[in-house]
């Protein structure tokens, strides 16, 4: 079958998660024609996805959300306000979307959680079938557990997430452990998509804490750890713009450009993990036995530490603790049953995806009255 991948182009989970989806397809006889990535002005594609995705990539203008003056959480009231404003531009893209699809010949297609790809099935209603994959789908399914967060922004969290599925034939939501299908949302719980090169690499523990922010903005308590504790290394990663390769501060504090085998690598060696709650990071970090802190930009994160937190990764904090984090390690105990369920993952994800396109077939294959009428 061909695929088309759409993905979007905020942080770094929907990019590794597209990466591995297209290699298991490869693996099993399939073929991926295209990867459409939504961009804005705030982001830019990280190298190590073109470096790794086979099929070719081509942008569209995509919303995005706009941080605070700190540079830290998301603005969610100027956000709205921007992307309001480009909505001629967004119809544009949902245009080149739906072109995209016809002209690659693509039979199915895959959403990373990109909202304009729901508009356009919406609107515009192509013909090829479509699945969405991510974890945030699960915030849709009946068992999930929110955390005790705004009702207004939960609301909005969960309505965008369904703008992001319409008509959708099926959600697989990326999941910290299993759970039951939930039938009446089309929701079929499935092991996170984690990338071959962390399953093959061999952790050790080191003496540094690792970390990755999606807003600059939080390296200022990084920092401020750092002046209190000069003799902790740390090693972050951040997305910034304008900036060197690798910013060194001293001899113990780096900040460096986002680079997956570098990621990795770093991952594999530290003590433990501090992120702005990615849930593909948590996932690669609790794969490899890391202990993590989770300190949510967003409120689609704040469900993501929640979940995260209540299945045994780390804990949660408002700001880039790091003293709270080590004086965790030390309770830490690393999942085996997590691994066994990211092990599982090909077998489960391609039989799902084999399935939609077998019954999408019995669909179109069925016989409806015109098929008898006179021509």
């Amino acid at each position: 079958m061909k695929f088309l991948f759409i993905v979007q182009g905020e942080g770094r989970g929907h990019f590794t998660q597209a990466i591995t989806l297209e290699e298991m397809l490869l693996r099993n006889g399939h073929e991926v024609v295209e990867v459409l990535v939504g961009k804005s002005s705030t982001r830019t594609l990280p190298g190590f996805f073109n470096r790794s995705i086979h099929a070719p990539v081509k942008r569209f203008i995509s919303p995005n959300f706009l941080p605070t003056v700190d540079n830290k959480r998301a603005n969610l009231t100027k956000s709205f306000a921007y992307n309001l404003l480009k909505i001629p531009e967004y119809f544009r893209s949902m245009c080149y979307i739906n072109q995209r699809i016809r002209e690659t010949g693509a039979e199915v297609v895959i959403n990373f959680y990109e909202f304009l790809t729901g508009l356009t099935y919406a609107f515009f209603r192509p013909s090829v079938p479509y699945v969405c994959i991510g974890h945030q789908y699960l915030f849709l399914h009946r068992d999930f557990e929110f955390p005790e967060k705004s009702s207004v922004q939960l609301w909005m969290l969960r309505f965008f997430t369904r703008m992001t599925a319409c008509r959708a034939s099926k959600k697989l939501a990326l999941s910290f452990r299993a759970m039951e299908q939930d039938g009446e949302q089309q929701i079929v719980v499935v092991p996170p998509l984690i990338r071959q090169e962390v399953t093959a690499i061999q952790p050790e523990e080191g003496n540094y804490i690792h970390g990755y922010m999606v807003n600059s903005g939080f390296a200022d308590s990084v920092e401020s750890f750092h002046a209190i504790h000069p003799e902790v290394p740390l090693k972050f990663f951040w997305d910034k713009a304008d900036t060197e390769e690798v910013t060194k501060i001293d001899e113990t504090l780096s900040f460096y450009q986002i680079d997956d085998i570098r990621f990795l690598n770093g991952m594999a060696g530290c003590r433990a993990y501090a992120s702005t709650a990615g849930f593909e990071s948590i996932c690669e970090a609790m794969y490899l036995g890391k202990p993590v802190l989770m300190v949510p930009a967003h409120i689609e994160q704040d469900c993501n530490a929640y979940d995260a937190m209540m299945a045994g990764a780390g804990i949660v904090s408002d700001s880039f603790d790091l003293e709270l984090l080590l004086r965790f390690v030390g309770r830490y105990t690393p999942s085996r049953n997590f691994v066994s369920w990211v092990r599982s993952c090909e077998r489960r994800i391609i039989l799902e995806l084999e399935r939609t396109i077998a019954s999408q077939s019995e669909i179109t294959s069925i016989p409806t009255f015109t098929n008898y009428l006179p021509i």
